[in-house]
C-alpha cells in the first residue's frame, strides 16, 4: 500500500491459508444489523464526462451501476472477465467523485458487507479459494470499522452445508496518507458455536480509499485488487 490513510479492508488476508482439518458442530452466529442512515455534509460534485457511452454518470447512478453489478455475485466469484471489466470501469468514474482525503472523512465509520473484490479470493484467504469453496460455503463477509482506528472483520461460513464456522480478525488502523491506510490484524480466531481457538500469527493490510458515502465505499488494495463495501 503507498503512503496511506484511513479505512481498513481485506477480510483475511491473501496470505491466509486454507487448513483441511475440519473443527466439530456449532451454531451459526448471522452478522446482521438495522441499517443506519448518515448525514454528515458531504456531497460530491456532480458531472463527468464518462469515455464509454453506457454507463451512466453522476454518482447516484454510479453507485447504483456498480451495486447492481456486484450483489449477489458471492463476492465477485460468479462474474465472468468482461462483468469484472464494466465494474472496474464504473468504479474508475465514481472514484472522480471522491472527496478530498477520505481517510478523515467520518463516513468511513461503520458495517460494511464486502459484496465484491476483483480478486474473490482475496477476502475469506484460503476458504475461498477454488479448493476450499468445494468445503465452504461463504454465508457472509463483515467489516466493522471503529472510531478512532479499530478494524473487526468477519466470515461467516457453512462447512458442508451443515456446520456453521465463524473466522475473525481485530486490527488496529494506521492513516499513511490522505488516502492509504494500514491494518496490523492479530492472529485470526476461529470459532464454532461456544467454541474458539486462534492460530496462526499477525497479518498486515494496506488500502487506497478511492471513493466513500452513506451507502458504499470503494477500496484498492496494495497489489491491485478492488474491493466494494456496501453499508450495512
Amino acid at each position: 500500500m503507498a503512503a496511506a490513510s484511513a479505512s481498513a479492508s481485506l477480510i483475511l488476508p491473501s496470505s491466509f491459508k486454507f487448513r483441511s482439518h475440519n473443527p466439530q458442530t456449532p451454531k451459526s452466529i448471522v452478522l446482521r444489523s438495522h441499517r443506519r442512515h448518515y448525514s454528515f455534509g458531504v456531497s460530491a460534485s456532480a458531472s463527468v464526462s464518462v469515455s464509454n457511452p453506457n454507463l451512466r454518470t453522476g454518482p447516484h447512478d454510479l453507485v447504483a451501476s456498480i451495486l447492481s453489478k456486484v450483489v449477489q455475485t458471492d463476492g465477485g466469484v460468479l462474474l465472468k472477465k468482461e462483468q469484472h471489466k464494466e465494474v472496474a470501469e464504473v468504479a474508475q468514474e465514481l472514484q472522480k467523485y471522491c472527496v478530498n482525503e477520505p481517510v478523515k472523512c467520518p463516513l468511513i465509520f461503520g458495517e460494511w458487507d464486502v459484496v465484491y473484490c476483483s480478486r474473490p479470493t482475496s477476502p475469506g484467504g484460503g476458504y475461498r479459494s477454488a479448493f476450499g469453496r468445494l468445503f465452504f460455503n461463504t454465508k457472509q463477509m463483515v467489516q466493522v470499522v471503529e472510531a478512532p482506528d479499530i478494524v473487526r472483520n468477519k466470515v461467516s461460513l457453512s462447512v458442508l452445508g451443515f456446520l456453521d464456522v465463524e473466522v475473525s480478525l481485530k486490527g488496529k488502523l494506521k492513516v499513511l496518507d490522505s488516502e492509504w491506510i494500514q491494518v496490523i490484524f492479530e492472529a485470526p480466531e476461529l470459532k464454532l458455536g461456544s467454541w474458539k481457538v486462534q492460530y496462526g500469527g499477525q497479518s498486515e493490510v494496506r488500502l487506497k480509499i478511492t471513493y466513500v458515502d452513506e451507502k458504499i465505499r470503494l477500496g484498492l488494495g496494495s497489489k491491485g485488487s478492488l474491493f466494494v463495501f456496501q453499508r450495512i
